[in-house]
């Protein structure tokens, strides 16, 4: 295995740059990453799929008032048709955005969505106490995060070769570059 290998990191944004130049394994910690991740939802998804039927009211019903999602959650819990929906919707979704973590395809769509439930299941679990804002659940969701920016996908990933896709003679991403925002 080469640790040769320069890797660059660079940002420049609202007049601040952030540089470095990670090791060369970082490549495959961002793979492993990306896998763990996408284990833990993909496991969670299927407990909610094995446990059939999945039902969210419980959850909905009882965030702690001082939530900043308490009223509408409540709402949702009371709305009988929108709840059938978030019980199907939750663990299916767990469930594809695992697969796609896996097997590092729509990777940043796949990013998007685990960093949607986990801040809405953070933002529910919240209890108004300032030292719980720092809790595994957000953790979650800087890690959902930070797979989309790596573009974990193109790292042994199948978005590498989604994105080389011919159509019409061209690769995907130069014939649809807004792609870009869904793989990676």
């Amino acid at each position: 295995m080469s640790t040769t290998i320069r890797n660059r990191l660079e940002s420049r944004y609202a007049g601040i740059t952030l540089e470095g130049h990670p090791h060369a394994l970082t490549a495959w910690f961002v793979v492993a990453l990306r896998v763990v991740m996408g284990g833990m939802i993909l496991f969670a998804g299927l407990g909610k799929i094995t446990d059939w039927p999945f039902d969210a009211s419980g959850y909905l019903m009882h965030v702690d008032p001082a939530s900043p999602v308490s009223g509408l959650f409540a709402a949702m819990a009371s709305n009988a048709a929108l709840l059938e929906i978030i019980n199907v919707v939750v663990p299916v979704t767990q469930v594809l955005i695992g697969v796609a973590l896996i097997t590092g395809a729509f990777v940043r769509l796949a990013a998007l969505g685990g960093t949607i439930q986990m801040t809405m299941f953070y933002l529910g679990g919240w209890e108004g106490q300032w030292l719980a804002l720092f809790d595994s659940t957000l953790i979650y969701v800087v890690v959902f995060l930070a797979l989309g920016a790596f573009a974990a996908g193109r790292i042994a990933g199948l978005d590498r070769y989604i994105e080389q896709i011919k159509v019409g003679g061209q690769p995907l991403l130069e014939r649809y570059p807004k792609l870009r925002y869904l793989l990676g």
